[in-house]
């Protein structure tokens, strides 16, 4: 930022000179040209004589602790003398103070309001008996895990006092305290299910969502903490999708629509298997949603032969789309080859093959095999490459080093190592640069006969295989929200030690989501290639300052203001249809320090 000065605007209207103040700030042009950058706005302060054209503003008094109307004048004016309530203002000694985030705070309140979650909260949170706001406290909760999170000690000691929702909440400075947030945290839990019905409400209401189709997955994520814990406490070792199998972790199964917005979720044990957590969802879905005939979107390592058995003779029938093993591909290759392709949609192609209540679908997509084929032959070719490198080397080679480099080199092709068969001396102390390998033809021309092509099961046996197509591609959904909650929302690693503060820190999590939902679900009207961390951190940009003015008087007028906005923030506040509101009335005080208004 340049150094900001005072710029006065003059507009006549009526034979009569009004100005109008802003501070700004000179900046670089796209050519090298200075341009003018206005950062606040101030508004008009007198700069007439004739009391006719004086006009008064409302500002706090800190002193009277009351709004009060006053006649500003610049200091190289005389006030009129028929004026009580004026007071000559020092323009040029003016001062900036306590910058901080506006904008991003603001679009996040805005996002509350719009899911109605200041009214949901009002009835489960009443404030304490000391004036605690249990409700604000969670809002703010939520808002720090959407823009910038972290630990409750961080916001209690550092994000809070950098942000200007004190201005925008309400709430004075100094009050947030890290206890109460702990606190907050704790009264979080019985009010989950409720929270659910009343989001399925305003998904329906804001965006016009059905439920007809829904998405489930699972995802893990991990602590740093120290087991053994109490019995009954969920943190287990099990399989870390994290690739961090050394630490404890939970379970999280999750229920989206097609197009990203929430429903359910469920904190699970750690070593919970995927296959055992269908049935319960599924019962706790029909219990919150009531029975409805929904088709169920699932990959393929979820559902058991016995969780599709009771599915398909469940009343009425519940419908699924779920990917199957390879081991079942094997199967059916045989009677696979015989049926002739159809045409699907551009560059995808199937084969059906009814099976008793099901049907599977076989499905080619020319896209999907480009991009296998050309991540196999790169992995491939840098392994070939590795291995050679090892062969060629001036030094001998012993055997614990070419275990140690073949494992390297198998970190980094991942699957693609299983496409060579390698022989090393059976001698130890041999020179290992004496090893072979060669490719298993009989695998590599599986895995090409394979590459792009996907076995689906379902017993929507009369669908249109393009339309099953599209419902199983949709499972990308719910994995850009494990991507949102893990990367964005900072959902691991989780630090709490009471099990009860680990689930509330994950229903943080995903009301912050729902918060990023919301905006995403805006932004999918206007530009489908925005995201919600780009408008976010767009908004961010937008600060509110402090403008000192000292007066005549021995007082300080105060003038509250967020930055002007851009010319692309304006276009995006255009497009969504919101505005920003006014900006805040001045206040004036006793020199030295500024008190905050009642109410």
């Amino acid at each position: 930022m340049g150094k900001p000065y005072l710029h006065a605007h003059h507009r006549f209207k009526n034979g009569k000179d009004h100005c109008y103040w802003s501070i700004v700030e000179k900046v670089r042009g796209p050519h090298g040209q200075w341009i003018q950058r206005p950062i606040l706005y101030l508004g008009e302060i007198n700069d007439s004589q004739k009391a006719a054209w004086i006009k008064t503003i409302a500002v706090f008094d800190a002193d009277a602790q009351a709004f009060t109307q006053l006649a500003l004048f610049p200091l190289q004016r005389e006030l009129p003398a028929e004026l009580t309530d004026a007071v000559q203002v020092r323009l040029s000694e003016f001062s900036l103070h306590r910058p901080r985030q506006w904008g991003a705070c603001w679009v996040a309140c805005l996002l509350w309001q719009q899911l109605q979650l200041d009214a949901f909260w009002s009835q489960r949170l009443a404030a304490s008996r000391e004036g605690t706001d249990w409700k604000t406290l969670l809002q703010v909760l939520t808002i720090y895990r959407l823009l910038d999170p972290g630990s409750e000690w961080r916001l209690h000691r550092q994000w809070w006092a950098s942000t200007a929702l004190d201005e925008l909440l309400g709430l004075p400075l100094p009050v947030l305290d890290k206890d109460c947030l702990y606190r907050t945290l704790d009264k979080l839990l019985p009010h989950r299910d409720a929270l659910f019905q009343h989001l399925r409400g305003r998904w329906q209401d804001l965006f016009g969502v059905t439920f007809d189709v829904l998405l489930y997955d699972l995802t893990s994520t991990y602590f740093e903490s120290d087991p053994p814990f109490p019995e009954g406490d969920p943190r287990r070792f099990g399989y870390s999708r994290d690739k961090r199998p050394d630490c404890v972790q939970v379970v999280i199964a999750l229920i989206v629509t097609p197009e990203g917005y929430p429903l359910a979720y469920e904190v699970l044990p750690g070593n919970t298997s995927d296959k055992t957590t269908l049935p319960a969802f599924l019962a706790q879905i029909e219990k919150l949603y009531g029975q409805a005939r929904r088709i169920w979107v699932m990959d393929r390592g979820i559902p058991t032969e016995a969780a599709l058995a009771v599915l398909r003779a469940s009343d009425p029938p519940v419908q699924y789309l779920v990917g199957t093993p390879k081991g079942r591909l094997t199967k059916l290759e045989a009677d696979l080859l015989k049926l002739p392709w159809q045409e699907a949609r551009p560059q995808v192609r199937v084969k059906l093959l009814p099976q008793e209540q099901e049907l599977y679908v076989f499905i080619e997509s020319a896209d999907r095999l480009q991009k296998e084929r050309a991540i196999r032959l790169r992995k491939l070719r840098e392994l070939l490459t590795r291995l050679r490198q090892l062969q060629q080397r001036k030094q001998p080679l012993r055997h614990d080093e070419l275990l140690l480099a073949l494992g390297q080199a198998k970190e980094q092709a991942g699957r693609v190592f299983a496409l060579l068969d390698l022989h090393w001396p059976a001698d130890p102390a041999a020179d290992a640069r004496a090893f072979s390998f060669r490719l298993r033809r009989a695998r590599y021309r599986v895995w090409r006969r394979r590459e792009g092509r996907y076995l689906l099961r379902t017993n929507l046996t009369a669908a249109d295989p393009k339309v099953l197509w599209e419902y199983y591609l949709q499972l990308v959904a719910i994995e850009a929200a494990f991507k949102l909650l893990k990367d964005d929302l900072s959902l691991r690693p989780i630090y709490h030690q009471k099990a009860s503060r680990v689930a509330a820190h994950i229903f943080v999590a995903f009301l912050a989501y729902c918060l990023s939902a919301t905006l995403r679900g805006h932004l999918r009207k206007l530009a489908g290639g925005l995201t919600s961390r780009a408008v976010l951190e767009k908004f961010a940009t937008i600060q509110m300052v402090d403008a000192h003015f000292p007066t005549t008087d021995g007082r300080e007028l105060v003038f509250r203001r967020y930055t002007q906005p851009e010319k692309d923030q304006k276009i995006l506040l255009a497009q969504l249809g919101w505005e920003l509101p006014a900006q805040p009335p001045p206040r004036i005080t006793a020199h030295g320090g500024l008190a905050e208004p009642l109410g």
